[in-house]
């Protein structure tokens, strides 16, 4: 059912040609089923007419017959001339003996209660054959004086017959006062045969139909929806990269123009990726270039600095404090210049790992030691929480180590002169390591910002650890590289917490992490502040009473 459901909802053609299939057997049904019914109501009815009118006419001529059949026996003996009986005449002109030869398409049954000898049947029909429904309601109309014809349709087996026949049976009395039924078998086996090819004629027709319209529907949604599927495999090329893909331009339809607008689009795609390679090439080129440059005039300005740096003393106070700052900021241009080389590395996709399997606790705890000396000056101390067993992880010793130390200088920064808590967890497939600080915090939407380039909070607050702007851009680059994840979280007034996850194994991909993203004092926090307190009644101490308390 997965693959089905996959397979509808990729294919445009086919959910077109069901649904036009699926709307064509609707109205085919609809009108096969309206059209068989009104034939049907017009064959049965126009034979139901046609036989009430006969067995009307019929009926006629037998009360004529039985009218002089009385007067025949009213007459005195010797004025008998013919012995024949009215009845027996009448019935075989019913049943076509005489005449042209022709026989009826009909059996009667006249039919005597008083005296039976005096009944007359046709054919092979028998007193027998007469629904008992039908003659009871004709005898229940007659005690009540009532003469109308009465009819049913059913199956009867006549003497003979193997197969019952499907017969329209039309009833009713004559001369109520001597009791005679009269009953007419109408077969409507043909009317059946008829109706019945008429209805498989309709099937075939419907199914035909059906079948004409959905391939009318699968030839139209292909000459639309071919095009569509070539112009969406050349779009997924182009995104893969191949970017002299076009498409192939026939006729001048809307097709056609959406073919031409295609081309137009990749060709000036192409021209505008070409030209932003070569741009980031410059640039790469450009600080790479730039970096490796400065490098020889900076170690002439550094040894030159560390003379006048370690000859302060002998300088006057205010040559002394120049040779201090041209040394703080040498220092800081060094590390700005190795972190420009290290992103170089990023842009140019020549950064590689050197992976190791190590203890993660042991690599923050060497961070946290490159970071005492500064924390110390910013009156600030660590808060370590980390597991009794070893936390095992295939990483970059160097990388891992660089990542935490940036996250507690900036914590540092930013913490207020605060305790900094740093949490390690780790689970079956990851491990993570957390830096939480209670300074300035972060405001909606700086959890992605912090991590651009040169980025800053508040752009007229000076850097006091003199940071060069690109630690945490690559922080995210280190842990992206190993397939981990560098995440923020931060309020104002409440501090901020950066969480770094990376995988145990190499080259696995993660699925969550250890430790949550936000601090759990401030997710208690959020808990308690989403349940609703309710009032209690608590006794009052000494009276007895009670009052309310939350």
């Amino acid at each position: 059912m997965g693959r089905v459901r996959r397979v509808w909802r990729r294919s445009l053609q086919l959910q077109v040609v069901t649904s036009t299939l699926v709307i064509s057997v609707i109205v085919v049904v609809v009108l096969g089923a309206f059209l068989s019914d009104q034939i049907n109501n017009s064959v049965i009815e126009g034979r139901q007419q046609s036989a009430a009118s006969d067995a009307s006419a019929d009926r006629l001529r037998i009360a004529d017959a039985l009218t002089r059949e009385q007067d025949d026996q009213a007459k005195p003996a010797d004025a008998k001339n013919v012995p024949a009986n009215p009845l027996d005449e009448v019935m075989d002109a019913i049943i076509g003996t005489g005449g042209d030869g022709s026989k009826t398409r009909y059996e009667v049954l006249i039919l005597n209660r008083a005296e039976p000898g005096q009944s007359r049947a046709s054919g092979k029909v028998t007193p027998r054959d007469v629904p008992p429904a039908l003659q009871q309601m004709l005898r229940r109309q007659a005690e009540k004086f009532i003469d109308r014809p009465q009819r049913s349709t059913q199956p009867i087996r006549f003497a003979g017959e193997a197969q019952p026949t499907q017969t329209l049976v039309i009833g009713a009395m004559v001369n109520l006062s001597d009791g005679y039924e009269v009953y007419h078998f109408f077969p409507i086996s043909d009317e059946e045969q008829m109706l019945s090819n008429v209805r498989l004629a309709i099937v075939v027709v419907g199914f035909g139909l059906v079948l004409l319209l959905a391939a009318i529907a699968y030839l139209v949604t292909r000459q639309v929806v071919s095009p569509v599927r070539l112009a969406r495999q050349a779009a997924e090329r182009l995104a893969a990269g191949k970017l002299d893909e076009r498409l192939k331009v026939r006729g001048e339809d809307d097709l056609a123009r959406l073919a031409t607008s295609f081309n137009e689009m990749a060709v000036n795609l192409a021209l505008k990726i070409h030209q932003l390679e070569e741009l980031s090439q410059v640039q790469r080129q450009f600080v790479s270039d730039v970096s490796h440059e400065l490098r020889t005039p900076l170690t002439t300005v550094r040894m030159a600095a560390d003379l006048l740096y370690d000859a302060r003393e002998d300088f006057d106070p205010m040559a002394s404090r120049s040779a201090e700052l041209m040394q703080a900021q040498l220092e800081r241009f060094e590390s700005m210049l190795a972190d420009l080389l290290e992103i170089s590395r990023y842009d140019a996709g020549a950064a590689d790992l050197d992976l190791d399997s190590v203890d993660v606790r042991d690599v923050v705890l060497r961070a946290i030691a490159d970071s005492e000396a500064l924390a110390e000056r910013h009156s600030t101390r660590f808060e370590l929480r980390l597991p009794n067993e070893p936390c095992l992880a295939e990483i970059d010793n160097r990388r891992v180590e660089r990542i935490l130390r940036n996250l507690l200088f900036n914590a540092i920064e930013h913490g207020e002169g605060r305790d900094i808590v740093v949490t390690v967890g780790a689970d079956r497939d990851a491990v993570a390591v957390a830096v939480r600080d209670h300074g300035i915090g972060l405001k909606g939407g700086e959890e992605n910002l912090v991590f651009d380039r040169f980025w800053r909070a508040d752009p007229s607050r000076a850097r006091t650890i003199g940071g060069t702007g690109l630690g945490l851009a690559i922080s995210r680059e280190d842990a992206s590289l190993h397939g981990g994840w560098l995440q923020a979280w931060g309020q104002p007034g409440e501090g901020s917490q950066f969480r770094l996850t990376l995988p145990r194994r190499a080259g696995v991909d993660l699925k969550g992490s250890p430790l949550s993203l936000v601090p759990p004092e401030i997710e208690m926090r959020r808990t308690w502040r989403g349940h609703q307190m309710t009032p209690v009644l608590l006794p009052a101490v000494g009276d007895g009473g009670g009052h309310d308390v939350d």
